[in-house]
């Protein structure tokens, strides 16, 4: 089971780079014929990572290592893409805009190609990381995440396609409002994360909270993309200022995901 769920996910990965590509030709040519393609596309993909994910799931257990597929890099970088992919979708049935596939398949694409540069062995778990708490704590931050990243896509089209230059016009305003919607998301989303995060750290360490690096920039990145929907509450932002302040909170994101496991040491990394 495990090495067929990673065939998939080798598989998955450069179906999604396909898939980027026909978004990407859509974009530029205005064929919503090519749109609808790659939107199939995304969903066929989509399916297959679901199966891969479960299948590494049921293949830990064959193993004798049971627990759900969220331990290392390799599998929070697959859940990752997965996520991502599920809340852009969304996004597409509500929206119908297809364009925004150019500027989010590229960022599942690269998530998943770093994916296979790292081990994906299955490996038993330490005792404190058995718990229920780990599943809904790590699926919480990640669908936080996922918000964010798809507000960041929006906000990179946002910008690059000079919308502010029109800030009153229907689409700077659809615009506008999806990427609040999807930072709102991803805020509720990473809050659960955190929460359930701290009560699974009393249950396994005693503590609520430790000041573990990654814990530390999880509240930095709260605070980010708190601050951002004050603003956008209390003092009126919105388009182009909306849209950087979304993709400065991303880069918080990142380092909190990437930089905090491969630069610093705690609790939370999973890098070798």
């Amino acid at each position: 089971m495990a090495e067929l769920s990673n065939q998939l996910i080798t598989y998955v990965t450069f179906a999604y780079m396909a898939a980027a590509v026909l978004y990407l030709i859509a974009a530029v040519s205005g064929a919503r014929r090519i749109a609808l393609v790659g939107s199939g596309l995304t969903w066929l993909i989509l399916a297959v990572h679901t199966t891969a994910i479960i299948l590494r799931w049921v293949g830990s257990y064959e193993m004798g290592v049971g627990h759900a597929p969220f331990s290392n890099l390799f599998e929070s970088l697959v859940f990752f893409g997965w996520t991502l992919v599920l809340i852009y979708l969304i996004l597409e049935l509500r929206t119908r805009m297809y364009v925004v596939g150019a500027y989010a398949l590229p960022l599942v694409f690269a998530t998943m190609l770093y994916a296979l540069a790292q081990d994906a062995s299955i490996r038993p778990l330490m005792p404190a990381l058995k718990s229920n708490w780990l599943i809904a704590h790590v699926i919480a931050c990640f669908l936080g995440y996922a918000g964010f990243g798809i507000s960041a896509a929006l906000s990179l089209l946002y910008l690059l396609t000079g919308q502010g230059r029109q800030p009153s016009s229907p689409r700077a305003n659809a615009l506008d409002n999806f990427i609040y919607q999807t930072v709102a998301i991803g805020f509720i989303m990473l809050t659960a994360g955190i929460i359930t995060g701290a009560v699974w750290a009393n249950s396994a360490w005693g503590t609520y909270w430790s000041w573990d690096p990654k814990e530390t920039w999880s509240l930095i990145t709260w605070f980010v993309y708190a601050a951002m929907l004050h603003s956008r509450y209390m003092r009126g932002w919105q388009g182009t200022r909306l849209a950087v302040f979304s993709l400065a909170g991303f880069v918080c994101v990142l380092f909190t995901y990437f930089g905090v496991n491969l630069l610093l040491s705690g609790l939370h990394s999973y890098a070798s």
